[in-house]
């Protein structure tokens, strides 16, 4: 299965559950690669920074990687990002010889000027190989690096085998109207953006041009629901929906604490079986907890998936 240009839809990020003892927990893995499917996800995204890559041992990723791609229906991406091209190529490659659809590359913190970003990627695609299709991770708050239009573009424009953007710069809005405008002024080829930063501003991106999200809220049933309502023209349906949730996936969005609110509502939702991260970690305190559990009941008066 493979993800190409017109790719649109939600690309769940995917955790990566884990048993109280620290091991990768499997049976998990299976469930919340069902429970994504089941979410009309269009695809989903393994390894991310979200799933917790870098606690993993190269063997357990590529042991994940195989699990979700033998089991998943939809397109797969892997988080392939590291401080090493050899390490980056080893992964790449064998994902892509066990079926993923494509991985997905972000900058390392140490660029800063235009021409260490340009360059970098066009290592990076030396390494995995001009044959492998690959997403674009733009996510400035957490890597500070910072990608004006220009550099999206001309990153996109030097490798034909970028066929997304993940979109997570905030505020972003402007720079997706400003990637379609240069699209639709003949100055930039097709390709598809999916949306990140846990959805905290999706009842606006599909309106600016996105083609969906890439991110892993803890409802992406939600996500898939309120992208087909703003493909459909249903802004007002579109926008009541987000309101709904608003309140929970703004407390996702703290730093530090995300990941943790994120397992715990998937715990809740019976989606995996602990909420455990892998060490070190930063978990949820009893009042945080209850806080989520609190918000989780309010989005329930408004959408009966929250009632847990």
């Amino acid at each position: 299965m493979s993800f190409n240009v017109d790719s649109k839809g939600v690309y769940a990020i995917a955790t990566t559950p884990f048993c109280d003892d620290g091991s990768i927990d499997y049976n998990s893995v299976d469930k919340l690669t069902d429970f994504y499917q089941e979410s009309g996800c269009t695809g989903i995204t393994i390894l991310g920074i979200m799933g917790e890559a870098p606690k993993l041992e190269p063997e357990e990723s590529k042991a994940i990687v195989k699990r979700v791609v033998s089991r998943a229906k939809v397109p797969v991406i892997v988080g392939v990002s590291s401080p090493g091209f050899a390490a980056m190529r080893s992964l790449a490659r064998s994902s892509m010889d066990v079926g993923a659809a494509g991985v997905m590359i972000a900058p390392p913190p140490a660029l800063r000027t235009d021409d260490q970003i340009v360059n970098y990627f066009s290592g990076a695609v030396e390494a995995v190989g001009e044959d492998v299709p690959w997403v674009l991770q733009d996510y400035p708050l957490t890597l500070t690096v910072v990608m004006s239009p220009g550099v999206v573009a001309k990153i996109i424009s030097n490798h034909p085998s970028c066929l997304m953007l993940k979109h997570e710069d905030w505020p972003g809005l402007e720079k997706i109207s400003r990637l379609r405008a240069m699209q639709r002024a003949g100055d930039l080829r097709p390709f598809s953006i999916l949306c990140g930063n846990g959805g905290m501003f999706l009842d606006f991106e599909p309106e600016r041009g996105a083609d969906g999200a890439m991110t892993g809220y803890g409802f992406p049933d939600m996500l898939t629901e309120l992208v087909s309502l703003s493909a459909a023209g249903k802004r007002d349906e579109a926008h009541d929906l987000f309101d709904a949730h608003l309140p929970l996936i703004r407390y996702e969005q703290q730093l530090g604490i995300g990941l943790a609110v994120r397992k715990h509502v998937l715990k809740r939702r019976g989606v995996i079986a602990s909420d455990i991260q892998r060490k070190p970690s930063q978990p949820l305190t009893a009042t945080a907890k209850a806080e989520v559990d609190y918000l989780l009941a309010r989005v329930g008066r408004q959408d009966a998936r929250a009632r847990l």
